[in-house]
């Protein structure tokens, strides 16, 4: 007898009451909504090929919904949750922030369905977006990322070496990628070599080749990295790390189009574009003496900054989820999407590691997180908040001290202006100024 089996579902289980606009918005992505009470803390029942997040609706919720809501969501721990709020809830208030913490993302009224909806995509396992036309592997939204791509697309069709500038980490090599995959070379072969991994001692056989007998070991003619890629690009990772002999090479190279074998004193002409990158200063290096003057001007002819992580507040989250759907593509694992916790320390991290870093951390976190939502602890990003939660308590400390002064110095010069502003050795439109950022009324105080 055949078995008939049951369609995987998508279903919210919505502890609250959700309006018109929300079931249809929902119902239109293929969510199925089921209206559960947190005071009778059921209504969690599932199949085993569902796919159910649980929805704290806050918004018309008395201190005892609050607290049986905390309750159910520290019972269930193992289900993804979304919270709703009103806009006049109690801010830091004990039990707002736990369920907060316990949220992989939440929303006030009146709520964005749609951003609503993308959320739970992302909880329901929709499928890592197909890479549209054009799309050149460069990812974000920030007006930086946005400047870099534009250059990219602008310097891609021309046929002239590209130096490419950034701190460790910002995805130089992705941005030389993107260079030759625009170019009319993409289908010929793409070469990275990283200058600074490279045996001293072999740095030319390395990048030129060599011809049998050469030196001790060279059993064989080999060719180098240049003719491998005849056709194509050579980007050339950390160049300054070069030494000089090999830049002397490179530079004749990029002069003449030629290059000779280690062992060999025949020309080879080569059809190769040169892309660049490094992290150190070229420009200091060049008054050092440890980098050619003349190799510098050949290969800064376009130049292409990669910007730091921290520069890139818009695109910190989004990478993070898309390094995490690509690392659940390939290994699975429970974590989903990040709590919002999660998300505040990341962008108030630094990142001195840049995108790398970031990759690292979410790929950690996926390994150890128990349950859907990445925690700061899992991105071990704790210190962050501890750091910004102190400078937050010094800022509003001060704050408080300097409002008490000037209301202490008002006071003890009878509320005259100018005798408060000689005072405290300040103008009297300062005075004013900080009248109205502690919202004092001189009128009233008088």
């Amino acid at each position: 007898m055949a078995v008939l089996r049951e369609e995987a579902r998508r279903c919210v289980v919505w502890f609250g009451q959700p309006d018109g606009e929300e079931r249809a918005g929902l119902a239109k992505a293929g969510w199925i909504i089921r209206v559960a009470d947190a005071h009778t803390q059921s209504g969690v029942g599932m199949r085993n090929n569902d796919t159910v997040v649980a929805l704290a609706d806050l918004r018309h919720g008395d201190s005892l919904s609050v607290d049986a809501m905390a309750r159910l969501m520290a019972d269930h721990p193992w289900l993804p949750w979304v919270a709703l709020l009103s806009p006049e809830m109690p801010a830091h208030e004990p039990l707002i922030d736990r369920i907060l913490e316990a949220s992989i993302e939440y929303f006030t009224t009146p709520v964005d369905v749609d951003r609503l909806v993308e959320t739970l995509a992302r909880l329901g396992g929709d499928p890592l977006p197909v890479a549209e036309p054009g799309d050149i592997g460069v990812t974000g939204r920030s007006e930086a990322i946005r400047s870099v791509v534009a250059s990219i697309r602008k310097y891609a069709p021309v046929e002239l070496p590209v130096l490419i500038t950034g701190e460790t980490g910002t995805g130089k090599e992705v941005a030389a990628r993107a260079l030759h995959g625009l170019s009319a070379r993409a289908d010929r072969p793409f070469a990275a070599i990283n200058c600074g991994a490279l045996p001293p001692n072999l740095v030319q056989s390395e990048l030129f080749g060599h011809e049998r007998g050469a030196f001790t070991g060279a059993n064989a003619r080999r060719i180098g990295h240049f003719e491998a890629a005849a056709g194509g690009t050579v980007f050339l990772d950390e160049v300054g790390d070069l030494p000089l002999d090999a830049q002397t090479s490179v530079l004749r190279f990029l002069q003449e189009g030629t290059l000779e074998r280690v062992g060999s004193s025949q020309l080879i002409k080569l059809d190769v574009r040169v892309l660049a990158a490094t992290h150190v200063d070229l420009e200091k290096a060049v008054e050092q003496g440890r980098f050619r003057e003349d190799l510098y001007y050949r290969l800064n002819v376009l130049r292409l900054r990669m910007p730091a992580l921290r520069e890139r507040e818009d695109d910190v989250v989004l990478l993070a989820q898309r390094f995490l759907d690509a690392f659940r593509e390939q290994h699975g694992g429970r974590a989903r999407t990040f709590s919002v916790t999660a998300r505040r320390a990341m962008l108030d991290f630094a990142w001195p590691g840049n995108v790398r870093e970031l990759l690292n951390r979410v790929q950690r976190a996926a390994v150890v997180a128990e349950d859907a939502l990445i925690t700061v602890d899992d991105l071990d990003l704790a210190e962050v908040l501890t750091k910004q939660t102190a400078h937050s308590s010094l800022g509003s400390t001060r704050v408080a001290a300097e409002r008490d002064a000037v209301i202490a110095c008002l006071r003890e010069s009878r509320f005259n202006v100018s005798e408060c502003a000689r005072r405290l050795k300040v103008s009297r439109v300062t005075i004013y100024r900080l009248c109205k950022k502690h919202q004092l009324a001189l009128d009233e105080l008088r």
